[in-house]
């Protein structure tokens, strides 16, 4: 599973010029579901973004998490995180999940978060969407849950 997370100071999703939802404060996630993706994935990402350390203090630029600051997320599927341009000029889905599995895996992720009593919003599964974010910082992070089980370089 990948996600790429932005620190935002607001964002909104939208579907043929129709609002879907917005927050302030808070993290984008765009999510992508590969095949090989389970709930364990799923599981390890949200504990690692919950507590992840990307707000500022007065003394610090990566202080506070989502959970200390009661922020807000908005959840975006994104198959298009699955792409491998490693041959040729066009992008290759083959690793994405099928969008009824990945739709699955998204609503478990997107009930994971929940579970934290934070707000949280989504787009709308496998439709074209409009996602305005204002990036905070800026700060983009890309996870990716396969890299859990890689040893640090050191």
């Amino acid at each position: 599973m990948r996600i790429l997370l932005q620190r935002a100071s607001e964002a909104s999703v939208s579907s043929h010029d129709h609002l879907i939802n917005s927050i302030k404060q808070g993290l984008v996630l765009l999510l992508g579901v590969d095949k090989e993706d389970t709930e364990e994935d799923a599981k390890y990402l949200v504990d690692k973004i919950l507590n992840l350390r990307v707000f500022p203090t007065n003394s610090s630029q990566f202080d506070r998490s989502i959970l200390d600051i009661n922020g807000a997320l908005l959840i975006v599927s994104q198959f298009t995180l699955s792409a491998d341009i490693r041959k040729g000029r066009r992008p290759d889905f083959t690793s994405a999940a099928e969008s009824s599995e990945a739709e699955i895996l998204f609503n478990k992720t997107v009930s994971l978060f929940q579970r934290s009593g934070l707000v949280v919003k989504t787009g709308l599964f496998g439709h074209h969407m409009s996602v305005h974010i204002r990036n905070d910082g800026p700060v983009t992070i890309i996870m990716d849950s396969s890299t859990r089980f890689r040893a640090r370089r050191g």
